[in-house]
């Protein structure tokens, strides 16, 4: 198993200490890119022009579980898992 496998495996299971760079890596690994709009953070698939919207964690660097149960049921409607 690669570190790529077990990372998508961890962030499907939603763990609490899930960071904001992990998440990052997730989405780039389904084909989305990262496009800075305002506050916030747009992730588009170039292939299929689906959008993600998302604000990056602050104060701190990690990602609440229920935006990373959101992206993961976003990510299995939308892609062939």
């Amino acid at each position: 198993m690669t570190k790529k496998d077990k990372l998508i495996d961890r962030f499907f299971s939603c763990p609490k200490d899930f960071t904001w760079r992990e998440l990052q890596q997730v989405l780039v690994h389904f084909g989305y890119t990262e496009h800075p709009s305002g506050r916030g953070v747009k992730f588009i698939n170039d292939e299929t022009q689906h959008v993600i919207c998302l604000h990056p964690p602050h104060p701190g660097n990690i990602v609440k579980r229920v935006y990373l149960k959101n992206v993961a049921n976003t990510l299995k409607e939308n892609s062939r898992l």
